[in-house]
């Protein structure tokens, strides 16, 4: 028999990526970064400028994020640790919205901080990409887990069979963005780890329907 598999995502599940990205911004660019739930464009304002900041000057700076300040991460509250409990029962994949080229480096990362795990890379909604990997690892049960609500739309619409989390370990941003479990494409909305890794292990374990 196969076993279970959890395919978890990074930024806001794993490690907090948000509030070391606005403190960066601050101090190295003399940008302000609102951690109230819009998307980026909305969210940022350089302090010596009226004008709104390009969607290409946005995505230029999250890019520069994770090619030089991704040592500034740290853990979410106990993810680690469920991460190590979930790897006792099932498989464990980080699939993560990064450029392949940052692959090594994220699967580095992680390892530093103790998590072990295959990590694939992906552009864009996760649905197809999370097909791909379970046809890999054919599993009797799965789980994703993500804080993006679009994520959960796209994995119910191509693999409405796996078991959906919806999971925002960030408090600043948690409150503000869409719920996939309101809006129907996520089983679940949990935004602690200590809440979290029962509902995980209860699932994998088919307690959960």
């Amino acid at each position: 028999m196969k076993r279970p598999l959890v395919v978890t995502d990074c930024d806001e599940v794993l490690l907090h990526m948000v509030r070391h990205f606005r403190d960066w911004l601050d101090t190295a660019h003399d940008v302000d970064f609102a951690l109230e739930g819009n998307v980026f464009v909305q969210s940022m304002r350089r302090r010596n400028s009226e004008s709104e900041m390009s969607e290409e000057e946005v995505w230029d700076l999250l890019g520069s994020f994770f090619d030089t300040e991704m040592h500034r991460q740290t853990p979410i509250a106990g993810a680690v640790e469920a991460i190590a409990e979930l790897q006792r029962e099932a498989d464990v994949v980080v699939l993560t919205n990064l450029q392949d080229k940052r692959n090594e480096d994220r699967t580095r990362q992680l390892r530093e901080f103790g998590i072990t795990a295959r990590v694939f890379t992906n552009q864009g909604p996760k649905g197809g990409a999370l097909g791909r990997i379970i046809d890999e690892f054919q599993p009797e049960r799965a789980v994703f887990i993500d804080d993006i609500a679009k994520h959960h739309e796209s994995a119910a619409e191509l693999t409405p069979l796996v078991h959906r989390l919806h999971f925002c370990g960030e408090p600043a941003i948690a409150p503000h963005i869409p719920c996939a479990h309101e809006a129907g494409h996520a089983h679940a909305r949990i935004d602690n780890w200590a809440e979290a890794l029962p509902w995980l292990l209860e699932t994998l374990h088919g307690e959960r329907r």
